[in-house]
């Protein structure tokens, strides 16, 4: 475990799901239509709208892989061609993997003073319920009801778990923000994806009609999250002959080399459709996205707005740098990241405790080679903390 010398903020921190996360406050007559479970084949299996959900290989979490344990590999220092082998011996669940009190204990453990929570099951349910909108809505407002009580969207000024809101029915979202809120809530979670609305038409994030919601948020000064999982990308996957339905773990090289990129489309809506020219408090946080989508999107935005200037209030990537602060991978290239964000938009998550994460969180620091001290600190803790604080109409971004 490395010492800093201060207590860093983990962006990028996870719980494993209690059996009951979707079920514990969901409505009798919504979970055959939401989630449920059955044994098939003498296993556990998850059932989300009536179909085995395979999301997460092992949604019980139990055994579970050992953090960090595919470190090597995600370095590319390492090839799998079994990926399961990869994960070697598994570890019965952690008490800290599910208890707010022992995570704060491990948090003291690492010398991590506050971390943003975030689900390991939840990231990958709003795509597989997307087409039955009531039943999604009646599963994430469940959903965040089991968070509030098995982690706090506040604990301690410690654990801040994300409320997860989708847009699919904008007054449900601002209901669910302003209950959010009256916990205490200082993150939400969003995927990285055009919305499905009740009458069968796609938006973008930045849609007019999306406008009320974003104006609540703006008003509130919390942050966004736009943490990866099932983006519902997979009409892509369809077009190229490849299999659509997301399984973590399952990796194909030509799904690793086809140039989709989810988040990379979230912020360019947020930025081309005016929604932080409407509402200049808004912060995002791109979560266990990485960064190498950030210079290709750069370039994009350069061209466009040389081309369309007169449809953008400023430069985007004057927009770009007020409102997005980025968690890269520890293996991306971080002093080029510096290089176009600066230190100040760039935070450290550690995806702890998964197996794609560091065993050690701020182990990070090391990957940060060429960083001056006072940038090494904004990135392990200040940019954090300061997301963590809400922020008043009118301050400074």
């Amino acid at each position: 475990m490395t010492e800093l010398g201060y207590k860093a903020f983990d962006a990028d921190q996870h719980y494993y799901e209690a059996e009951d996360a979707f079920i514990r406050f969901m409505p009798k007559e919504m979970r055959k239509r939401a989630m449920q479970w059955a044994e098939i084949e003498g296993r556990k299996r998850l059932l989300v709208g009536g179909k085995v959900n395979r999301f997460i290989p092992n949604p019980t979490f139990d055994p579970v892989a050992k953090p960090g344990c595919l470190d090597t590999y995600f370095r590319a220092k390492e090839s799998a061609q079994d990926i399961r082998a990869a994960f070697g011996e598994l570890d019965p669940i952690s008490p800290s993997y599910r208890n707010r009190d022992a995570r704060l204990a491990d948090l003291d453990q690492q010398k991590v003073e506050a971390c943003f929570l975030f689900p390991t099951l939840g990231v990958g349910m709003e795509t597989a319920l997307e087409n039955d909108g009531p039943a999604m809505l009646a599963a994430f407002r469940a959903f965040n009801r089991w968070v509030e009580e098995d982690w706090g969207l506040n604990y301690q000024d410690r654990i801040f778990a994300a409320a997860y809101i989708s847009l699919a029915d904008v007054d449900w979202a601002i209901e669910e923000l302003e209950w959010a809120l009256e916990h205490d809530c200082r993150v939400i979670n969003m995927r990285a994806s055009s919305v499905l609305g009740s009458d069968g038409q796609r938006r973008s994030l930045g849609h007019a009609s999306h406008d009320p919601f974003w104006a609540k948020l703006n008003e509130a000064g919390i942050t966004l999250a736009i943490h990866s999982g099932d983006a519902g990308y997979g009409f892509m996957l369809n077009y190229w002959g490849q299999n659509a339905e997301f399984e973590a773990f399952r990796y194909e090289p030509l799904k690793a080399l086809l140039t989709w990129s989810p988040i990379s489309d979230a912020i360019a809506s947020l930025i081309a459709e005016g929604v932080f020219a409407r509402n200049p408090n808004l912060r995002v946080a791109t979560i266990e996205n990485g960064s190498e989508w950030v210079w290709p999107l750069f370039k994009k935005l350069k061209k466009t707005y040389g081309q369309h200037s007169y449809a953008f209030p400023e430069s985007p990537m004057e927009t770009f740098a007020k409102h997005v602060w980025v968690a890269p991978y520890y293996e991306d290239d971080l002093q080029g990241l510096r290089d176009a964000i600066g230190a100040e938009h760039i935070i450290f998550g550690s995806d702890w405790p998964h197996a794609e994460g560091l065993e050690h969180p701020t182990d990070f620091v090391h990957d940060l080679k060429g960083f001056t001290a006072d940038e090494i600190r904004l990135v392990m803790r200040e940019n954090g903390l300061k997301l963590i604080t809400p922020q008043k109409v009118g301050s400074t971004v």
